[in-house]
């Protein structure tokens, strides 16, 4: 089984993360962010990656820490599960519909972390949360799990829809590009024989 915890620790923030990538999409999500733990339980439940969270914060400053490191801390625990990444697809990619919404997510497991974001809200906040702190989550997450991400929303009016399929589509692409391929199960998906280390 690929897992792994995370233990990250700082003056900010305390984030306990553990993933299994060959899961069945079980979430235990608590962040202290109502809305952040909705889109990490999407996240969960659509990459078929198991999830717990467990994120304590200094939310009475704001969520940006919160949001932030949490992101590292996943990134961090996917990374670490893959290992050398031998066997993956390594490309994942999917346009998901939310309503009126349409957004598109691509995105390779390159050791090369790099955040394509091209979403746009038109309220600076949903619920408590700040829309901005969106582009900051994976920006986080990309960094952290060495992964080039594209992000964009094609078109949408609702701010809960925009981000949600952005959610969904990193959740869907993952989840094709985690997937042991079948044709190479036990190479590593790359020319240079090697992706990180």
């Amino acid at each position: 089984m690929r897992e792994a915890n995370v233990n990250r620790k700082t003056n900010e923030t305390s984030i306990d993360v553990r993933i299994n990538l060959d899961g069945s999409g079980q979430y235990d999500v608590s962040t202290g962010i109502g809305f952040l733990d909705h889109m990490l339980e999407q996240l969960s439940r659509h990459s078929l990656v198991d999830l717990f969270v467990r994120a304590e914060g200094d939310l009475h400053i704001d969520f940006h820490h919160t949001t932030e490191d949490t992101g590292i801390a996943i990134g961090q625990a996917i990374s670490a599960a893959l290992g050398d990444k031998s066997g993956i697809v390594r490309y994942g990619a999917a346009y998901v519909p939310m309503d009126e919404t349409l957004s598109r997510v691509s995105l390779d497991i390159s050791a090369r972390p790099y955040l394509v974001w091209r979403v746009q809200f038109s309220k600076p906040k949903l619920g408590d949360m700040d829309t901005e702190l969106f582009k900051e989550w994976f920006q986080a997450f990309a960094q952290a799990a060495g992964i080039t991400l594209h992000v964009e929303n094609l078109y949408g009016e609702n701010n809960h829809h925009i981000v949600e399929s952005c959610f969904k589509g990193l959740a869907r692409s993952l989840r094709t590009a985690i997937e042991i391929d079948p044709r190479a199960s036990n190479a590593i998906p790359s020319t240079k024989g090697a992706l990180g280390g």
